[in-house]
């Protein structure tokens, strides 16, 4: 991806896992449109004081010329098993990558 990819935490701490996590999955978004403009991801935890049945949210939002704005969001609770944020940033990647993946065959129709 040419363009840095803009992450944002809200209600949580910066994680360097979490966040090499999404440079990675960025980086493959690449192989579905090789001309993205715009990656912004929002990682959030909107009640990061309870302990269990809290969720996790990931929103990405990616513009694609010309004036295409896809936004791919997962919400994941937290209930002590697994590991719901990595679950939630990887189900919007596989969301956002489908989406790009259509968006590319319908240019391709035009």
């Amino acid at each position: 991806m040419q363009l840095p990819v803009n992450i944002t935490y809200r209600g949580l701490d910066k994680s360097d896992g979490i966040e090499q996590m999404v440079l990675e999955k960025a980086s493959r978004l690449d192989k579905f449109c090789d001309h993205i403009s715009r990656c912004d991801v929002a990682i959030e935890q909107p009640n990061h004081g309870h302990k269990k049945g809290n969720p996790f949210r990931v929103r990405i939002d990616v513009t694609v010329p010309p004036g295409h704005e896809l936004v791919a969001e997962e919400e994941r609770a937290d209930n002590g098993t697994h590991e719901p944020l990595t679950k939630a940033v990887h189900d919007a990647f596989k969301t956002m990558e489908r989406q790009l993946r259509h968006l590319v065959e319908k240019q391709r129709r035009e």
